[in-house]
């Protein structure tokens, strides 16, 4: 069983080669499946939103659940942006920009400099060198142990669960979404400008319907939900204790995949609403197949069932897990770093062994 803590030499030459043709008819989308699932999702998304405007006029303790009903849509709507995002959604690559800048602006994010810099997520995932983008922040115990009081104290705050899943999700796709990255070129730039004027115009358009209080609690409170759900998915995805990460020419692709992104195995109702995404280990192996593929090109071959699936309860544990111990080669807790300190305090003070 290919378990994540295995090295890339462990997963044998002739399997890094055979995926690359077990999953490429998988890659080929399908116009059918594509819209059926644009069906299934967007229409009750505009449905909840119909009901939520009927159930105004009765109580709000209507209005709410069906809000939070509306963010777990959301989700699924992200996921339909993000394959957009691959170019793996539909053949056309005019159809996948067109439909990606739609659902961007309904999860609030700019389709083009998302998709800039999530391709670069991909193809740094598991490298130590190339952290900082597209990820959430991760320090090797040594580099927490160096560093200052207040950068410890930053770390420690930016992985505390109530920041990191519910008060950042919300920052980041209402706030940080609006302003491009300096990095970016310029279609990435404008994307963020054009996704934000058809926001504001949505926004307006919303407003006049159910009024300005109404429309900013129900939407942050779907925004809230999505924002929570998404940031933990992705942050199981890849923060588990034997994930994979390396240094330099030691990093691997198939390896970063297989053992750096989790086979998060969810119930049913959850895989539908989070539209298969658990299945992350085939996404790093190739981002061009399509979300209503995964499952299958899991099931397809022996290799990818290998992989140690990560149950929900088993993914709770990711929470308390922050630092990534080189020499352990696992991520471990704050306490794991304590130890770590007081025994190098105690080597120093022993001082140089005798010959």
């Amino acid at each position: 069983m290919v378990s994540h803590s295995e090295s890339a030499a462990d997963i044998r030459p002739a399997d890094k080669v055979a995926w690359r043709g077990i999953v490429e008819k998988y890659r080929q989308p399908s116009t059918i499946r594509a819209l059926w699932q644009l069906a299934n999702t967007f229409l009750p998304y505009a449905l909840l939103w119909y009901f939520m405007y009927l159930s105004l006029a009765v109580s709000w303790w209507l209005a709410g659940p069906l809000a939070v009903l509306a963010g777990a849509f959301l989700v699924r709507i992200f996921i339909i942006f993000h394959d957009c995002g691959h170019g793996s959604y539909f053949r056309s690559r005019r159809a996948n920009d067109i439909l990606g800048f739609v659902a961007g602006v309904l999860t609030f994010t700019p389709y083009y400099h998302w998709r800039w810099e999530h391709a670069i997520h991909h193809g740094t995932t598991g490298h130590l060198d190339k952290r900082g983008t597209g990820d959430v922040w991760t320090m090797t115990v040594q580099e927490y142990l160096e560093s200052s009081r207040w950068k410890r104290f930053a770390y420690r705050l930016a992985r505390n669960p109530v920041v990191l899943f519910v008060l950042a999700p919300v920052f980041m796709f209402v706030v940080m979404q609006r302003v491009p990255s300096p990095r970016a070129d310029p279609r990435e730039r404008h994307s963020v400008w054009w996704t934000n004027l058809a926001i504001l115009c949505l926004a307006i358009g919303m407003n006049w319907i159910f009024g300005f209080v109404a429309y900013l609690l129900l939407q942050l409170t779907a925004t809230a939900v999505a924002g929570a759900v998404g940031v933990w998915m992705f942050y199981v995805q890849h923060q588990f204790e034997d994930v994979y990460w390396e240094r330099g020419d030691d990093w691997d692709y198939v390896a970063a995949a297989l053992q750096g992104s989790s086979f998060y195995k969810l119930p049913k109702i959850l895989q539908w609403f989070s539209g298969n995404i658990g299945f992350h280990h085939i996404h790093h192996l190739s981002a061009r197949i399509p979300n209503y593929n995964l499952q299958k090109c899991h099931e397809a071959d022996p290799l990818f069932q290998q992989v140690k699936p990560l149950t929900f309860l088993d993914s709770l544990k990711s929470s308390t897990l922050r630092l990534w111990d080189e020499k352990a080669r696992k991520l471990v807790g704050y306490k794991r770093a304590k130890q770590i300190r007081k025994e190098q305090k105690e080597r120093a003070r022993s001082g140089p062994r005798p010959p």
